[in-house]
C-alpha cells in the first residue's frame, strides 16, 4: 500500500469517527435547534418585510433616487441562509434582515459592512433610502 492510499484511508477513518462522535452530533443538533428558534422569532418580521407598505415604499423611493443619480438599483430577495432583502447600487449595498427583535439594516460599501441600524417598519421609507444612497455621486 502506497503513501497516498494510506493517507486516504486514514482520512476516511477520521471522518467516519467524527460522524459517529456523539458530542459532535449533539453540537450539530443544538445549532439546528437555535437556527429554528431564530427563524420562528423572526417570522412576523419576515412577513411584514415581504408584504408590507414600508418595503413597497422603500423600493419605490430607492428606484426614484437612483434614477435621479443615473444609477440602477438592483433588488434581490435572499432566502438562504437567512431571509433578506438586498438592494445594490454601484458600490453600495443595503440588506434588510429580519431578526427576533425587528428588522436590521446592514449598510455595505465595496463589500465591507460600514453601519448597522434597526428599522422601524412604520417610519418613512424615503428617509432610509435617502440615507443609504446619500454617498452616491
Amino acid at each position: 500500500m502506497g503513501f497516498s492510499e494510506n493517507l486516504e484511508n486514514n482520512l476516511k477513518s477520521l471522518e467516519a469517527r467524527e460522524e459517529r462522535d456523539p458530542a459532535a452530533l449533539e453540537r450539530e443538533r443544538a445549532r439546528r435547534e437555535e437556527d429554528r428558534e431564530r427563524q420562528r422569532a423572526a417570522a412576523p418580521y419576515v412577513e411584514q418585510l415581504r408584504n408590507g407598505a414600508f418595503t413597497q415604499g422603500l423600493l419605490a423611493q430607492a428606484t426614484r433616487i437612483g434614477f435621479g443619480k443615473r444609477t440602477k438599483v438592483h433588488i434581490v430577495w435572499l432566502e438562504t441562509p437567512v431571509v433578506a432583502l438586498r438592494l445594490d447600487a454601484r458600490n453600495l449595498r443595503l440588506e434588510l434582515r429580519p431578526a427576533a427583535h425587528g428588522v436590521e439594516a446592514h449598510y455595505f460599501t465595496d463589500g465591507v459592512e460600514t453601519k448597522r441600524e434597526n428599522v422601524d417598519l412604520g417610519a418613512d421609507p424615503a428617509a432610509l433610502a435617502g440615507r443609504w444612497l446619500a454617498s452616491l455621486d
